[in-house]
């Protein structure tokens, strides 16, 4: 039997390597990424101020995989073609009996004019390093800073914890006096995440931008990115020495070249409560590759739910579990729904953090908390460890 993963972060390598643990010889399990190495990508917020560097967030995918008897191929994938049952590459052709797609997403650096040429993206380890380039020139040059998300946009937690972290180092730098720090968002109200808020985080967010004079605009979109300023939705003009924003994410090359998927236009996975592709058994969806319907609606400016951190990892754990299932033949497979897995996310806030903790990360809840850490970031840091410790260890069942 065999198994093929395309894609080998958090999602496709936790379901690569739990479908391996747990039926052993009885499949062949192949993951193919076109990068060599894991990325810690929550810590990349870290590395434009020099607070981490890409080498000490990363672990190579090969040495951990193959110890654990899953193949690694180092190659592109270009498209799959279900009835052949088929994944084609840049460098060859792969046959699968299950086929899990964890490609992640790609960024839309296109929502708007300005935004690859004149924008920051902390998303990426390319992105971190030219963020922290740009940084550097910032520092000779201070001015008026712009961080936020853009329309459609659904990783507003990054973009948070850069806000915080960037007005942290200002301060550092002797050079918080001399800039406008300004957060703009697609969000109503600061704090909805795309999961509608928790209980006191708005009061909470609009404390900590008084309490760092932090300036903010909500329900706006951007128009426009120019070298010295943002443009948005509303027609305000903000002068802007240095901009980072988040774009919106798509499906990747992969997907948008596989028309059998029949992919909505985001060109990510549909899937069924258990993952599986809506119309093609075997083909799975973990991670950001799938589709989620935000369970929100009539938001002035669109944007959409948080796809990172936990449950990515959490859905290749159930899409491993379910192809274990599939391949015993067994029909009674497990249902979680994206807006049903647990809320859990620890941000950081310029060596300070908020922990959120939720039973279901959608409406309605039965338990939900923000509880700010003031004094240090010690489990934003240890989560770090622990998951750096899980990777390089393969130790793909623990939480």
């Amino acid at each position: 039997m065999k198994i093929l993963v395309v894609g080998g972060n958090f999602a496709g390598a936790t379901a690569a390597l739990e479908i391996k643990r747990k039926l052993k010889d009885k499949v062949d399990v192949t993951l193919i990424d076109r990068n060599e190495n894991f990325v810690y990508i929550p810590s990349l917020i870290w590395v434009p101020i020099r607070r981490r560097e890409v080498s000490e967030i990363i672990v190579p995918r090969k040495r951990v995989l193959e110890k654990k008897r899953v193949k690694f191929v180092l190659d592109t994938a270009i498209k799959v073609e279900p009835d052949e049952n088929k994944v084609y590459c840049e460098n060859g052709t792969y046959d699968y009996d299950q086929l899990i797609i964890a490609t992640g997403p790609k960024v839309n650096f296109d929502i708007a004019p300005g935004i690859k040429e004149n924008a920051c993206y902390i998303g990426t380890p390319p992105g971190a390093m030219h963020t922290r380039e740009k940084l550097e020139e910032f520092k000779e040059n201070p001015g008026p800073i712009v961080i936020g998300a853009t329309q459609n946009a659904g990783c507003m937690g990054a973009a948070y914890e850069f806000l915080f972290n960037i007005e942290k180092w200002l301060r550092e730098q002797n050079l918080r006096k001399k800039v406008d720090l300004y957060w703009v968002t697609p969000e109503p109200f600061l704090g909805h995440f795309g999961i509608e808020g928790m209980p006191l985080g708005e009061g909470m967010l609009k404390k900590f931008m008084e309490m760092f004079n932090i300036k903010y605009r909500t329900s706006v979109g951007i128009k426009e990115v120019q070298k010295d300023k943002v443009i948005l939705s509303t027609g305000e003009e903000i002068q802007s020495n240095f901009t980072m924003l988040m774009p919106p994410f798509v499906g990747v090359d992969f997907v948008a070249n596989s028309p059998k998927l029949e992919t909505p236009p985001n060109n990510f996975i549909p899937i069924l409560d258990n993952y599986r592709h809506e119309k093609i058994k075997n083909i799975w969806g973990a991670g950001l590759a799938v589709n989620v319907k935000p369970p929100f609606t009539g938001t002035e400016i669109p944007f959409t739910i948080p796809k990172t951190g936990y449950p990515s990892d959490e859905t290749g754990k159930i899409v491993a579990e379910n192809v274990i299932r599939t391949i015993n033949g067994r029909t009674d497979l497990k249902e979680k729904p994206w807006g049903k897995i647990t809320g859990l996310c620890i941000m950081d806030a310029g060596k300070k953090e908020v922990i959120i903790v939720s039973d279901t990360l959608f409406k309605p809840r039965k338990f939900a908390i923000m509880l700010p850490n003031i004094l240090f970031d010690i489990n934003k840091v240890f989560l770090e460890k622990y998951f750096l410790w899980k990777l390089r260890n393969g130790y793909s069942f623990l939480p």
